[in-house]
């Protein structure tokens, strides 16, 4: 209760929280300065904001050289560390913990139940995108789907990046935060075929056909979790 009572005096600060949501979009380290060219402030007070969010540890810094001369500067980032507010505290992590193993403990039928749970839950996330932008019986155009493809990974908390190829039959997306993240690091083959379940349902939930294509997983320690996904619209 008291880190969460910190967190939430640190963001009571409407600039320190815009601040906090410009670093979650970015994808990358930022400097002082350009927090400070963005939101117009002077770089004092933009330090300030700043060393407040890693106080909390919601932001961690390190001083690099930044290939364009002159003294090395310093660069926030966010944290790894898994930030949850809740009134009273509920440890859903550990919930989360409990019902992987207790799944995995069920053997072949366990996962494939989780994995038909994953999936499911990835097109309901679709279908409640879809009743709050569209008319109910609408034919939905490609980039009508793929608006509501980042609206609802932006919910889920991927920090999502889209992009469709030229005759829109590719959708190259990555994902900067895994929900999953803390638990697949325990349980790596399971959580992350039950993610990439819970992908394929928002896909399915759009498009005709798709064939979801993994080519980068951040708990192997790429940045990103990235994928193809060929579709038929």
């Amino acid at each position: 209760m008291e880190q969460t009572l910190k967190i939430t005096n640190v963001l009571s600060d409407p600039t320190r929280y815009y601040i906090y949501q410009y670093i979650t979009k970015r994808h990358q380290e930022v400097t002082v300065q350009e927090v400070a060219d963005n939101f117009n402030i002077h770089p004092n007070v933009a330090r300030l904001h700043l060393s407040k969010l890693e106080d909390v540890n919601m932001l961690v810094s390190e001083t690099k050289k930044t290939g364009k001369g002159g003294r090395p500067s310093r660069l926030y980032r966010l944290s790894d560390d898994v930030i949850q507010l809740h009134f009273p505290y509920r440890d859903y992590m550990l919930l989360s913990k409990v019902a992987i193993q207790t799944m995995i403990s069920l053997g072949e039928e366990g996962k494939k139940a989780l994995y038909i749970t994953g999936k499911k839950f990835g097109a309901e996330i679709i279908d409640q995108e879809i009743s709050k932008k569209m008319q109910p019986g609408n034919e939905l155009e490609f980039d009508q789907k793929l608006n509501i493809l980042k609206s609802a990974a932006t919910l889920a908390g991927f920090y999502p990046e889209f992009e469709a190829n030229g005759d829109k039959t590719k959708i190259y997306f990555k994902i900067y935060n895994c929900p999953f993240r803390e638990v697949a690091q325990e349980h790596t083959e399971t959580v992350c075929k039950m993610h990439h379940e819970f992908l394929k349902g928002m896909f399915e939930a759009l498009f005709d056909s798709v064939q979801l294509i993994e080519s980068e997983n951040m708990i192997t320690g790429c940045e990103t979790c990235s994928y193809q996904a060929l579709v038929t619209n």
